[in-house]
């Protein structure tokens, strides 16, 4: 099978369920663990946008001039507090209006340990796998990006903000307590909830009483020692598939993050 690539898609099975889109088809990962698997990178890269060819691929799967034009290749979505909407200068409006001015949720999660996260509500649980999260507890819904990134940074004071990637494939986190957790770092944040509250409406920030949801990877082995596959140094990856977890692919041989190679073409043998 061959044509480019995207993330993996996911579903919340135990243990999770991973499909790699391939052009037009779908590789039933689970179906390789403990199977040999070879990628071979083709060469090419076609941008994900604007279906041209591209010597480099930028914000995981763009051309150049795409990355530059594309909102959903700004820096405020990697960092939502930014989020300049509001100001008129969104690079698409529209797309602004779909992704950014609709219900997110700040979350808790047992990732490398544990975390504050913020995702949009059409991308849940799937923003919790792609983290490689074994446990999940969201705390607050808001209205907007913006509204959930500045919670996050207020709770990024206390916890950490960013998984370590290493650690969490390395193994099982130790569980977590994330409702023991909540209860103690809301209160700690108090002053700037009342803040946002004032700023942008009493029903903007929406603290929420939710279960915790926990999450199975189908990983049979986990490396000790971590060593990363790079399709533009090597193009071939190949070894036996020990497990999926997050977006990454980790063999016998390494691991590899597929979603840092969305839009290489491979050919999956």
């Amino acid at each position: 099978m061959q044509g480019t690539i995207k993330k993996l898609k996911s579903s919340l099975t135990q243990p999770i369920q991973y499909h790699l889109p391939v052009g037009d088809e779908l590789v039933d990962l689970n179906a390789y663990i403990g199977k040999q698997l070879t990628l071979t990178f083709n060469g090419a890269i076609v941008c994900s946008s604007c279906g041209k060819k591209t010597k480099k691929s930028y914000s995981q799967g763009h051309c150049f001039v795409c990355m530059r034009k594309l909102a959903s290749c700004d820096m405020c979505i990697m960092k939502p507090e930014t989020c300049h909407f509001d100001q008129g200068t969104c690079r698409e409006p529209q797309w602004g209006e779909e992704n950014c001015m609709i219900p997110h949720y700040v979350y808790l999660a047992n990732t490398s340990g544990l975390k504050v996260g913020i995702t949009r509500h059409t991308q849940i649980p799937t923003r919790w796998i792609d983290q490689g999260a074994t446990q999940a507890l969201p705390i607050f819904k808001v209205q907007t990006r913006l509204q959930s990134g500045l919670v996050e940074v207020a709770l990024a004071q206390f916890i950490a903000d960013k998984t370590n990637w290493r650690n969490m494939l390395k193994g099982q986190s130790d569980v977590l307590d994330l409702k023991a957790a909540a209860a103690e770092l809301i209160p700690q944040i108090a002053d700037k909830l009342n803040e946002l509250a004032e700023l942008f409406g009493a029903t903007a920030i929406e603290q929420l009483d939710e279960e915790v949801v926990d999450l199975e990877f189908p990983v049979t082995a986990y490396p000790t020692k971590i060593s990363s596959f790079n399709f533009d140094k090597e193009p071939v990856v190949s070894g036996i598939l020990n497990g999926i977890k997050g977006q990454y692919l980790i063999f016998d041989t390494g691991v590899i993050n597929i979603r840092k190679f969305t839009s290489y073409d491979i050919t999956v043998g």
